[in-house]
């Protein structure tokens, strides 16, 4: 794919909703099945679809985030014919500047957009969990001579509010866009995945950022495009895609990988379509003689001695002897002692949970962070 697009990556979000999740690490950096993070699912998009040119926008707790992500070896973006580069805020000759919105984001970083001078830009979020083939969005993009393709799935009628939500045409180019309605006959939302012209976006920004602080492609940039009549479509995709904002959203999109045919094929079976991720250097799991383990995801380096049913276990766990462990995920390095229950639960990276403690046997599912 070349110098014809580059993949800007918003990944500065605060998470708020993941509570204690992240509450030192940025919402990208936080682990997902077993031996991911977030931020996996689209850096292996960018890999899979040929894209050679990535950017990743960091903003809030982004030491974690930058330190993981590093050269963008574990994606393959280290070799000669890729360009790879983490982009914070930067104090600039007029002075600091934090990020302010999505668009405002990528604002503030034309300058490098403009040193690769690409065709297109693909703006992708990096809060979801999916796959998706970038290259036939492009395509899509090429073939209508888009300004601005927008990628959209449809959303069950109560959540409409939680995003923007769009009508379409019969040749899919864009009617209306509405963000964040309280309600709406239409049920086809944007996964906030932006396929721009780089010339349109450039110029549209520039023209923006004078009249308004607080820059966003949904509030501001595609009302904008629209408004003008430019040449703005939807793409609609029609595979898995999850956005884990919140604790039981990210409890649901795990424990999807153990009971949703329909779900990510994590085991690469019948795609080629592999989720690359750093490979953990643990040692290989133990499971003891008396232990049970039943419809669950157990990563490398854990040592169990209790019961684990229908549960997602991360890399570096330890579960006692008597344990039970039911409808949970476990994340890295969490030792969990004697004869404890836990159900319906998140356990938050590297707690220790004491002999004999009982947490959450209710139906709620709940952050367990201390």
């Amino acid at each position: 794919m070349g110098k014809e697009m580059v993949a800007l990556v918003l990944a500065g979000g605060k998470g708020t909703r993941l509570e204690g999740l992240t509450k030192k690490t940025s919402k990208p950096a936080v682990n997902f099945g077993g031996k991911y993070r977030i931020i996996d699912f689209v850096l292996s998009n960018c890999a899979n679809s040929g894209v050679r040119q990535v950017g990743i926008l960091t903003q809030y707790e982004s030491v974690e985030l930058t330190n993981y992500c590093s050269s963008g070896h574990h994606w393959g973006f280290d070799g000669s014919n890729c360009q790879f580069s983490i982009l914070s805020p930067r104090q600039k000759e007029d002075g600091n500047h934090w990020y302010e919105g999505t668009a405002d984001a990528v604002f503030q970083n034309l300058d490098y957009l403009e040193s690769i001078d690409p065709e297109y830009v693909m703006i992708l979020s990096s809060d979801h969990i999916y796959k998706m083939n970038y290259d036939k969005v492009l395509h899509f993009a090429i073939k209508e001579d888009a300004d601005l393709v927008i990628t959209c799935l449809e959303v069950d009628e109560k959540d409409v509010s939680r995003f923007g939500i769009l009508t379409l045409d019969e040749n899919y180019r864009l009617k209306t866009f509405i963000e964040k309605p309280k309600e709406s006959t239409s049920k086809m939302a944007s996964m906030g995945i932006y396929c721009f012209k780089y010339k349109t976006m450039k110029d549209v920004l520039n023209k923006l950022s004078k009249e308004i602080g607080t820059l966003d492609f949904g509030k501001h940039v595609i009302p904008y495009l629209l408004n003008k009549n430019k040449r703005v479509f939807g793409y609609p995709f029609y595979g898995y895609w999850r956005d884990v904002g919140t604790i039981e959203s990210l409890w649901r999109a795990n424990m999807d990988l153990i009971d949703d045919d329909e779900a990510l094929d994590l085991y690469n079976h019948f795609s080629g379509f592999k989720i690359y991720t750093e490979d953990t250097k643990s040692l290989p799991q133990y499971i003891g003689s008396n232990a049970s383990i039943k419809n669950s995801m157990v990563n490398q380096g854990s040592i169990i001695y209790g019961k684990v049913t229908h549960s997602v276990i991360f890399d570096g766990v330890e579960i006692g002897e008597g344990t039970i462990v039911e409808n949970s995920v476990i994340m890295p390095g969490v030792k969990i002692g004697k004869n404890a229950v836990i159900k319906n639960c998140i356990i938050s990276p590297r707690l220790k949970i004491k002999d004999d403690r009982i947490v959450n046997d209710g139906n709620k599912i709940v952050l367990i962070n201390n």
